[in-house]
């Protein structure tokens, strides 16, 4: 199959990359950064190197392609003047513009745990996800499109590493005795190669996860892992979470979207239907993760 992929060598696409071409697939890896051009070469992929907000570039790009891999890049949380809802929804019109111009039939869309919810249902932040997922929806029904929604991953505990090391604890407005479902990016990877490869015209949602553990076992296999057995998770105040990340100097709007992610991860909002649609778990465990946790801990 002639496949693009979006997201440059990021964490998933990556390994995605590599996938997909030892399976002997034709795969074209879109970044912005003319420095990935020759690691994507050396893994097997045709570079396509532009920009996201360039839809003719897109168009070009997606054309004659069996399948396209759709994510929308992270933005810049610290960035005073984002929009946040507004970067998803951009990102999601152009690549419906350019997959409605080739006639690209099969897209796999990276969404999120929480993409079903709709504003005021408290996702937070992930509401961008959900729009680009009702942007994709409205494209003609003989695209076959899989929405997939990983759950927290684990390298999301890499920003708690200062606070581990000035104070033994992590704290956050979810955590504690709250089960949280964690992902690796290798598991979400293999996810999507599968689908992008699927013959079956569709329109569906997969889940991935890779282990569902809670915020007390999250703190033991981590404290156990950098050498700090004692190590506790810690539940903050909403508000008291707000303004640390304020003080950091995050959007004001972001902090608030955060938080209210986490505090629907905290209230059971945010992994409702995910239980309700659980996936077959990944096979990156949080002990695996804890190693490589480790590392970035020494360093």
């Amino acid at each position: 199959m002639k496949i693009v992929l979006t997201g440059s060598l990021g964490h998933i696409s990556k390994p995605l990359t590599a996938e997909l071409v030892e399976k002997g697939h034709a795969v074209t890896v879109i970044s912005s950064n003319l420095e990935k051009q020759k690691d994507i070469e050396t893994l097997g992929g045709t570079p396509a190197i532009g920009s996201m907000d360039d839809v003719e570039f897109l168009t070009a790009t997606f054309a004659g392609a069996d399948a396209v891999y759709t994510m929308v890049p992270p933005a810049n949380y610290f960035d005073q003047n984002l929009d946040l809802l507004a970067y998803y929804r951009s990102k999601g019109q152009n690549y419906a513009k350019a997959i409605c111009e080739t006639g690209v039939k099969r897209v796999v869309n990276l969404s999120t745990i929480g993409g079903h919810l709709g504003a005021g249902e408290g996702s937070g932040i992930l509401l961008g996800a959900h729009d680009v997922e009702l942007i994709l929806n409205a494209l003609p029904s003989d695209v076959s499109i899989t929405h997939i929604r990983p759950t927290s991953f684990y390298y999301n505990l890499f920003g708690y590493i200062e606070t581990i090391k000035n104070q033994n604890i992590i704290v956050a407005n979810y955590g504690a005795e709250d089960e949280i479902p964690w992902v690796s990016p290798i598991d979400i990877a293999a996810a999507v190669a599968e689908e992008i490869v699927r013959p079956v015209a569709v329109r569906n949602v997969r889940y991935v996860a890779s282990d569902d553990r809670t915020g007390h076992d999250t703190a033991a296999v981590l404290g156990a892992a950098i050498g700090k057995p004692d190590l506790k998770w810690l539940i903050a105040p909403d508000e008291q979470v707000q303004s640390a990340l304020e003080g950091i100097g995050m959007n004001p709007k972001i902090a608030a979207g955060l938080v209210e992610m986490y505090g629907s991860l905290h209230n059971g909002v945010l992994a409702k239907d995910y239980y309700r649609h659980k996936p077959v778990m990944g096979k990156v465990k949080l002990e695996d993760f804890a190693a490589d946790f480790a590392a970035a801990f020494q360093h």
